[in-house]
């Protein structure tokens, strides 16, 4: 397959990396020391599954690549709109774009600048950083999970699944991604705002009775909302999530708490603040996902914004 990963973070670097190592077309859409590494010195992962090290195709802009079978469309979400906008080289006849994004807005987003036919949603699992300009390092887990929203299972995506498994990571083809990516929504959504708000990992939260109840309570207020409209989550959700939350390393912290910690921007607005703005939209309370978003609002756009 010809694929575009745009967006090379910790994502779209370990799995556009794993996929260009088994022989795919893969080019790279970066910025910053990101593509100057990139460029200069290829990009490696460091992973328990086998550390990589190769030369990729990168650039920084979209007319360089031309279109492609498949887009793995990996920014934050508060760049969706401008990475969207530039997506249109890269959009050919059947091209599909995967959206990898936290959250469940983000092919609604996507498709008001490609049109919807071209946009379908994906789930990633992995524990993945950063851990310098061009290079991956990889601690565990590596799973896509993609689905075109109307649940049929095309061609384009058989070919990704298909592919995928070539690459060596799990490459699930889902016909309710809707329901995946309410089910990360939920739990990340939830992850997220308690860690931010209380400057603390898992373990921390663990470990009061009173932060324990809050996040589960959370959790709650986030399903209610997903059910309000029209979500069916499988059974066992509640539990398998709580047994989660007890068997996460004492030191786990989500990747907003990090953004907080380093004074970069968040999240926040398509996180907590989603939940608490579509509990509204659908007559849900949410009144601890309204709290965190109000505590969190002044450092959404960095910490100068919060300072001044």
């Amino acid at each position: 397959m010809r694929i575009a990963v745009f967006g090379t973070g910790a994502v779209g670097g370990y799995f556009g990396g794993r996929l260009a190592a088994s022989g795919e077309d893969v080019s790279f859409v970066a910025r910053g020391t990101q593509l100057s590494a990139l460029r200069q010195h290829g990009l490696r992962i460091t992973s328990p599954k086998g550390d990589l090290h190769i030369e990729v195709p990168a650039t920084d802009s979209t007319a360089d690549i031309g279109p492609v079978d498949l887009v793995l469309f990996t920014v934050k979400l508060y760049d969706v709109d401008a990475a969207a906008a530039a997506l249109g080289p890269l959009i050919g006849p059947d091209t599909v774009v995967v959206t990898l994004q936290n959250g469940v807005e983000a092919i609604d987003m996507v498709s008001r600048h490609v049109g919807r036919a071209h946009v379908a949603g994906g789930v990633a699992y992995v524990v993945a950083v950063v851990d310098g300009p061009g290079h991956i390092r990889h601690t565990t887990a590596d799973r896509l999970v993609f689905g075109e929203p109307d649940g049929r299972l095309s061609r384009r995506l058989t070919a990704f699944q298909e592919a995928g498994r070539r690459a060596g990571f799990v490459a699930d083809l889902s016909r309710r991604i809707d329901v995946d990516l309410w089910v990360k929504f939920v739990r990340l959504g939830t992850w997220s705002g308690m860690t931010a708000v209380t400057r603390s990992p898992m373990g921390v939260i663990r470990a009061h009775p009173e932060l324990l109840e809050m996040m589960e309570r959370a959790l709650d207020e986030a399903m209610a909302v997903g059910r309000a409209r029209g979500i069916r989550f499988p059974d066992g959700l509640v539990e398998g999530t709580r047994q989660m939350i007890l068997n996460f390393p004492h030191e786990s912290k989500s990747s907003m708490l990090e953004d907080l910690e380093r004074g970069r921007r968040l999240e926040l607005p398509w996180l907590s603040g989603a939940i608490a703005r579509m509990g509204r939209e659908s007559g849900v309370p949410t009144p601890i996902h309204a709290f965190i978003t109000a505590v969190l609002l002044p450092f959404v756009d960095g910490a100068e914004t919060a300072v001044g």
